[in-house]
Parts: C-alpha cells; sequence; structure tokens
C-alpha cells in the first residue's frame, strides 16, 4: 500500500496548522450573536411572551392543516425527519468524520469535534429539561416526539453536524467548488429538517429557530477555542500540539 512520503505529510500538517491558527474573528462574532440571540428567544419563550406564541400558533397551526389535508407529502417529510436529518443520522455522519481524521493522525482535531457534537447533545437536553416547553397538541396528529419542545434537537444537531463539516473542508483547503456544494447541501439540510418538524406538528416555530441559534453558538464557540489553542501552541518552545496531530 503507498504511503505518503514524511516530506509531504510534514507540508500539509504545517499548512494545517497556519490555517488552524488565523485569528477566529468571525467565528467569535458569530458565536455571540447567536448567544446574544439565543438568549433573547429564551426569555421570550419562558416569559410567554403573547407575540410570539400567537406567531407560534399561527405558522404551526397553518402547517399542520396542510400536513392533514396532504398524506403523501405528510410521509415523505416523516422519511426526512425521522431517517435523513434524523439528530442519529448526524451523529453517524461526525462519527464518519472523527474516523477519517484519526486515519490521517489528526487526534486533536477529531477529539475536538467529537466533543462538540456531545456537547451540543448535552447542552440541548440540559435546555429542554429547564425550559420545559410542551410540544403542539393537535386533535388531529399526523406524528408524535418526546422530551420537551424547546429547543429543536433536530434543528440543533443538523446544523451542528453541518457547520463543523463546512468547518473541516476548508481548514484542510478542499477547492472552492467542493465547499459550494458542501454548502448547498447544509443549507438545505439544515432548513429543510426545519421545516419538517413544524410541519408534522412536533415543534413551534421557534424551537426550530432557537435550535439553529444554540448550535451556531455552539459550534462558533468550538471553532474560536480550537484555533485558539492551536496558536498558542504554535508560539516558540511550544510543540506538545505537533504530537496531537501527526
Amino acid at each position: 500500500m503507498p504511503t505518503t512520503p514524511p516530506a509531504a505529510r510534514t507540508s500539509v500538517v504545517d499548512g494545517e496548522r497556519r490555517a488552524a491558527s488565523v485569528p477566529p474573528r468571525p467565528a467569535v462574532a458569530a458565536g455571540l450573536l447567536c448567544t446574544v440571540l439565543f438568549g433573547l428567544l429564551l426569555t421570550l419563550v419562558v416569559l410567554r411572551w403573547g407575540p410570539l406564541l400567537s406567531l407560534d400558533t399561527d405558522l404551526a397551526g397553518a402547517l399542520h392543516r396542510t400536513a392533514v389535508a396532504e398524506p403523501g407529502w405528510t410521509h415523505r417529510n416523516r422519511v426526512l425527519s425521522d431517517w435523513v436529518w434524523d439528530p442519529w443520522t448526524m451523529r453517524a455522519v461526525l462519527a464518519a468524520v472523527v474516523w477519517l481524521l484519526l486515519r490521517r493522525g489528526e487526534r486533536l482535531l477529531a477529539a475536538w469535534v467529537a466533543a462538540t457534537s456531545l456537547l451540543g447533545t448535552g447542552v440541548q437536553q440540559a435546555v429542554k429539561a429547564l425550559v420545559g416547553r410542551e410540544r403542539p397538541v393537535w386533535p388531529d396528529p399526523v406524528d408524535s416526539a418526546g422530551y420537551a419542545a424547546f429547543p429543536s434537537g433536530h434543528a440543533l444537531s443538523a446544523l451542528v453536524a453541518g457547520a463543523l463539516v463546512l468547518w473541516l473542508l476548508r481548514l484542510h483547503g478542499v477547492p472552492r467548488r467542493w465547499r459550494w456544494a458542501a454548502r448547498a447541501v447544509v443549507a438545505v439540510s439544515v432548513v429543510g429538517v426545519g421545516f419538517t418538524r413544524v410541519f408534522l406538528g412536533v415543534h413551534w416555530p421557534s424551537d426550530v429557530v432557537g435550535g439553529w441559534l444554540l448550535g451556531g453558538a455552539l459550534v462558533a464557540g468550538s471553532v474560536a477555542a480550537y484555533h485558539a489553542y492551536v496558536a498558542r501552541w504554535d508560539r516558540p518552545g511550544c510543540a506538545q500540539e505537533t504530537g496531537w496531530r501527526s
């Protein structure tokens, strides 16, 4: 089996380390914005702010009536929600990514991705338990779901998995045309899963937005922390990080 020459491997690792050391200003800004917006939305949900509840009820009710009237369309949405964009599918994608990173010898990056995924699951379950928001209740339900409503775990899992994959593609210098294709797939998945959860009547629209915002805050914070950590160990006399990546 052919192997990568040591010189070429060193060049790739050095290039990746230089890319990882770029100051993560966009990640910090995105993380702060998502955190502030999520905090605001969380406050409105906890206080049961009237205009938000009315908007949730109107949008969810309109989509639910369509779901009841169109069983074929509802079945397709259930397949997408319960299989294609299910949180376990997203976790399987990230598990494959972690395995590939380990095969490349990038143990630190693999651990970072795994930890971010686990943190996302833990945080969203904790927020669900603390907020305890009830899911929509319909006289003619077309689907069901357990646990509390806010935030949507499906929405959060899709955003976390998609954002991490996009970050890794950029970090490893994947050609721009492939990154644009990946962005399209991620965008369709993130928006699509949010739509299916409301359409199937198991979430309020604000649950989905909350999942997106919390997922965005988690990934942005994780990315910023990773770049800061690598930049720290790239200083003269700090060589420990290299052993994790090669």
